[in-house]
């Protein structure tokens, strides 16, 4: 009997149902297959791979801060776990603790290549940092007491942890294991103390005497323990909090910062009271009273200059009635002569030369402040002309008014990477209180620093309130009124058009020349829908309204359409606002320096009472001299050439008569803009029956809903369609036109293409005198979803860049101005006999599609997301091909080929969990996007496979191979590190053959993800044949860890062994260390037999034992 199998029926069903969609959804599917065969592509899967790359900006919310000396590398940690490392310009690292805890305490192991990291839920992690990606080696998890302190000395492996219990714990930071020696509260203070000391604020050894320990707790109490004796040498009192203690470098003396911004300076042997108490912004009052208190003094380092005089650096303290911020301080030192000071602010770093009159900031190199202000957009230009950079630099570099320190930035660690990438790359912020825009040359991976090139405030324009009583009534949002709401750049001709909230357009270009505008170029525009011009949907039947006339006479003070007539007044007959603009424009001259200057600036301004409409779309084209923007109520074009306006429509009158669900809209009511227009796309004011009703909204696909959360949505205005995108190009738009004419495409949110006509004068003389005619020509296509981003390619499938007109200065003198030019593109073959020669490409929330013209046939359409929606879709150009690449609310990134639209990728990446990301997140050109992470911080991916091969070579090394300095009787690293003059072998105090082993039930001991990936990272850098030889060594150590247990009984002999080789390497120190010599933070398990074996092998001796830690039984070779 013959088997039946359900999977090829159910294959079958599959098979028909596709081809039935297939069917409905393409023109004609004999010409999709012609065209897969006349347009080859190259881009396949493979291309594709999706990773992060580098993050910009400054650290989110700084939490603590950590410096090495040695290889001038700065670690700064912030409050949600990121770990973020700088070396000098060009060289930083981003990384991040997966509990996403805050990150309170950092210490190098300096000139080691690792950092130890304290987090709030009493975790301590050790970084190695010998790798271009730093990973965690180990990590050791508290499980009954919380971390408040950590101290490190120097070349030490001896870790101090401070608990809030008052106890003081000490890690082995090779094996991460905890020391059975512990300093308890009780013993450390007076035994007739009835009240607990408060958790641990502070621990440093004296620099004179490794021995001797100095803990500081919350209330007040200072005790200076004897590690040796297990015994408090003395006890110091203070009646306030202490939040720092810092030694003076002979050992003989601290100094204390308390809360009430008081300092205490202590004799160690005079333990009765303060050597000296002072309040450094107290006011003294007379009568030799206590001086008044004053905010806690958060941070203080005690140091001598080198004539002996002493030199506090403190942080905090001032008078309750002073303004201040809270900050954090680190000295950088020579022989205790300090020359700088970084002080970690909550928005910014900045370091301080101590060594010239005035005090001067270093200039930073990093571009840590992207803008003073929240960001409210950002794009993203890859691949931009070679002569844009340095132009922008040039203008750029003189608003640069303070003058910084000569000396070059103390912090140059690191080097660069190898790997470069040949194309040159712009990001463009806009922020929110001033309207500030910023261009910023990315690094990427050109081995140059990422650099500010220039910033432009939006806000001279207008005429700026000074109070809250004075702002007009006619503004439509209630806080930031020049707040950016979205950017449009053209890099080849540099005109910048900017869009406000305030319902505002502001059209710049660049000079390089200084001039002085005496009445800005002003343009309003009434856009909104009369009520008298609106029908019930039964009398509409098959009619289409009247297109509103284009051209005309208008002024460049006032130009409105002449559907809109202009009244006289301010007010209308009722009494209400009528003409008046949401912003009051400058009216005294406006100096403008080289760089943008204002050009035009278009205003939308009130009608009959209501409020505009914030601006939704924004398109400029420099070739047509045009500029396009949309709402809610419809669109305008505006010939800013001429500062007139060519058009003003609704979005109902774009629709021809042709259309047979053409329905007339129905009276909109109105309501004031919310501030929070910013953070999402939802026009919440009204009812759905009170809004425009849709002319396509009785044959919508009721498939989707566009029912979305509150806090997440798209372009989503219920029944009323906006305006969500433009494309300017020369395009076929009919099939009786031969050749390619100026077009105007436009895009809604109800999923409607459709297309205006343009008509430009040919010659720039003409161009000047000759208005520009425009003429709708009704729908093209209609998609699911708002329309996001359209796109044209010619008949090979290649991407047809925008026309554009080249860069010239207009205020340059005659003798040296290059007339205006236009450039056209490869023109497409003129159509003849129905033949298709163009492709428009159009993405939508949910679907994409391919249409051929002239004939307007869909050859190609691809559902992208029916659970979800794209936030964002461009249309890219990669080495291979050209392709849509989407990012959508449910966090995942999306590539399509074109004109195909075959997936080719489709990765699960960032869940959409801000609205930050959604306004923010943009795609370019070679396979780069980026986003705004956080309000200070933006994060570039790659989604290309070639950037992600080449991303190890790109980056930066963090740590070079240096020569630790010797420390000298009386300077520097003495102070800095504790050496001095009585050196403490800590091993036989804290080893576990002297203090034994500690509860397991106190600290979980967790093995980090970087362990032999990391030391595989590092022997492909600068370390070379040595690294490899340790790799080698250490990964056989791994398999021997797994044997500890069994190798317990060989600790005797182990350190039987232990002590030969000390006495051994007494005669051999080139090949032998110590504790106060390590080299390396790389941790291994040996067995006595591995020796035995490294011991007959001495070629290979002398390479391991400069390189490798061992456990404890093998401390000492």
């Amino acid at each position: 009997m013959k088997k039946f199998n359900i999977r090829k029926v159910l294959d079958g069903l599959t098979a028909v149902s596709s081809s039935s969609s297939s069917s409905t959804s393409a023109a004609s599917p004999q010409s999709g297959n012609r065209e897969n065969e006349l347009i080859p592509e190259s881009l396949q899967s493979e291309h594709f791979q999706l990773c992060k790359t580098v993050r910009h900006g400054f650290p989110h919310q700084p939490s603590s801060m950590a410096f090495d000396p040695v290889q001038k590398i700065l670690a700064i940690g912030s409050e949600n776990g990121a770990l973020r490392l700088f070396g000098q310009a060009g060289v930083e690292c981003y990384c991040q603790h997966e509990s996403g805890c805050a990150v309170i305490q950092l210490q190098f192991l300096v000139n080691e290549g690792a950092l130890v990291s304290a987090l709030a839920d009493d975790s301590v992690h050790l970084w190695n940092l010998r790798q271009k990606l730093p990973a965690v080696l180990h990590s050791l998890k508290f499980n009954r007491e919380r971390i408040t302190f950590c101290h490190l000395p120097f070349q030490s492996k001896w870790l101090y942890v401070g608990t809030q219990k008052g106890n003081i714990h000490i890690v082995n930071v090779e094996s991460f294991t905890l020391s059975g020696y512990v300093i308890m509260w009780n013993k450390a203070i007076e035994l007739s103390s009835k009240t607990h000391p408060g958790p641990v604020v502070h621990i440093s050894d004296n620099p004179m005497d490794e021995g001797k320990l100095l803990i500081g707790f919350e209330c007040g109490i200072v005790v200076l323990w004897d590690l040796k004796s297990k015994k408090a040498d003395y006890r110091y009192s203070y009646d306030e909090a202490i939040h720092s203690v810092a030694w003076h470098h002979e050992g003989k003396q601290f100094v204390c910062s308390h809360s009430d911004g008081t300092l205490t300076t202590w004799n160690i042997r005079v333990p009765a009271k303060p050597a000296q108490i002072i309040t450094p912004h107290g006011k003294q009052p007379k009568d030799g009273k206590k001086p008044e208190p004053c905010k806690p003094i958060l941070k203080v380092e005690y140091k001598t200059t080198r004539a002996g005089e002493p030199f506090m650096i403190l942080s905090g303290g001032l008078s309750f009635d002073t303004v201040s911020r809270r900050s954090c301080l680190t000295v950088m030192h020579d022989y205790q002569e300090p020359y700088a000071v970084v002080v970690l602010l909550k928005k910014d770093l900045v370091v301080i030369d101590l060594a010239q009159i005035g005090y001067p900031i270093f200039e930073n190199p990093y571009p840590l402040s992207i803008h003073e202000s929240p960001v409210t957009c950002c794009e993203y230009f890859a691949n931009c002309p070679a002569e844009v950079i340095p132009a922008l630099y040039s203008v750029g570099s003189r608003q640069k008014r303070q003058s910084f320190s000569k000396k070059e930035w103390p912090i140059s660690g690191g080097n660069w990477g190898q790997g470069t990438l040949s194309f040159s790359e712009i990001i463009i912020t806009g922020s929110m209180f001033t309207g500030e825009v910023g261009m910023q040359m990315d690094p990427s991976n050109s081995g140059t620093p990422q650099h500010v090139l220039y910033k432009l405030k939006t806000a001279k324009v207008f005429d700026k309130p000074r109070s809250k009583e004075e702002r007009s009534s006619t503004e439509i949002v209630d806080e930031d009124p020049f707040a950016i709401q979205m950017l449009y750049w053209c890099p080849e001709s540099r005109v910048l058009c900017v869009a406000g909230v305030s319902a505002h357009v502001i059209i710049y270009r660049f000079s390089k020349q200084e001039v002085t505008t005496e009445v800005v170029q002003l343009l309003e525009v009434r856009m909104q829908c009369d009520l008298n011009e609106v029908e019930s949907p039964e009398g509409a039947g098959d009619q289409a309204p009247a297109v509103s006339p284009a051209g005309g006479a208008s002024s460049p003070q006032s130009s409105l359409p002449q559907s809109h007539p202009s009244t006289s007044s301010n007010n209308s007959c009722d009494g209400l606002r009528d003409n008046l603009p949401c912003l009051k424009v400058r009216s005294s001259p406006l100096k403008q320096f080289p760089g943008c200057q204002v050009e035009l600036l278009i205003q939308l301004v009130w009608v009959s009472g209501e409020p505009p409409l914030q601006i939704t779309s924004l398109m400029l084209n420099s070739a047509y001299g045009l500029v396009a923007f949309g709402n809610g109520y419809g669109l305008a074009v505006v010939d800013y050439i001429q500062k007139t306006l060519l058009l003003n429509v609704s979005t109902a009158e774009l629709y021809a008569s042709t259309d047979p669900h053409f329905k007339q809209p129905r009276s909109p009511k109105k309501a004031r803009q919310p501030s929070a227009g910013l953070c999402d796309g939802n026009d919440s004011s009204g009812t759905p029956e009170e809004k425009c009703k849709s002319p396509t909204s009785d044959v919508r696909d009721n498939s989707f809903s566009r029912s979305r959360s509150s806090s997440v949505t798209s372009i989503d205005r219920e029944s009323r369609e906006i305006i969500s995108s433009f494309f300017f190009c020369d395009s076929l738009l009919k099939k009786s036109e031969p050749l390619a004419v100026p077009s105007l495409w436009v895009g809604t949110s109800l999923g409607s293409m459709l297309t205006i006509s343009l008509t430009v004068p040919s010659t720039p003389e003409q161009r000047m005198q000759q208005p520009v005619s425009v003429s709708t020509c009704g729908p093209v296509v209609r998609l699911k979803g708002g329309i996001l981003r359209m796109a044209q390619l010619d008949s090979s499938g290649t991407l047809l860049p925008q026309v554009y007109e080249p860069w010239y200065d207009p205020n340059a003198p005659e003798e040296e101005r290059d007339p205006p030019r236009r450039r056209k593109p490869i023109s497409p073959p003129s159509s003849q006999e129905n033949q298709d020669c163009q492709y428009a490409v159009i993405c939508s929330e949910k679907q994409a599609k391919v249409l051929a013209l002239p004939s307007q046939s869909c050859i190609y359409e691809h559902n992208i997301t029916e659970t979800s929606f794209v936030l964002r879709a461009d249309v890219v150009t990669m080495t291979a091909g050209v392709a849509i690449a989407c990012f959508c609310a449910n966090g995942h990134i999306m590539t399509l080929s074109l004109p195909s639209l075959r997936p080719l990728l489709d990765v699960n990446y960032l869940p959409l969990t801000d609205m930050r990301i959604a306004r923010t997140f943009c795609f370019s050109n070679q396979g780069q996007a980026l986003y705004l992470t956080s309000p200070t911080e933006i994060q570039r991916i790659t989604y290309s496979q070639e950037t992600c091969d080449n991303l190890q070579e790109m980056l930066g090394e963090l740590f070079t191979p240096v020569e630790t300095p010797e420390a000298p009787n009386r300077g520097f690293f003495k102070g800095l590190f504790g050496g001095g003059a009585q050196s403490l072998d800590r091993e036989d105090l804290f080893g576990e053959v002297a203090a034994g082993r500690a509860s397991r039930s106190l600290a979980q001991h967790i093995q980090g993800p970087g362990g032999m990936e990391g030391m595989k990272g590092a022997a492909s850098g600068v370390v070379g044949e040595l690294a490899r030889a340790r790799i080698a060594l250490d990964e056989r150590g791994q398999k021997l860890g797994e044997l500890e247990e069994r190798t317990a009984a060989m600790m005797a002999s182990a350190d039987s062994f232990s002590k030969q080789a000390h006495d051994g390497s007494l005669n051999h120190k080139n090949f032998f260390f110590g504790e106060r010599s390590l080299k390396s933070v790389y941790l291994t398990t040996f067995t006595f037999e591995d020796f035995e074996l490294m011991l007959n092998k001495k070629d290979r001796f002398e390479m391991v034992v400069v390189s490798c830690f061992v456990k404890e039984q093998f401390t000492s070779i």
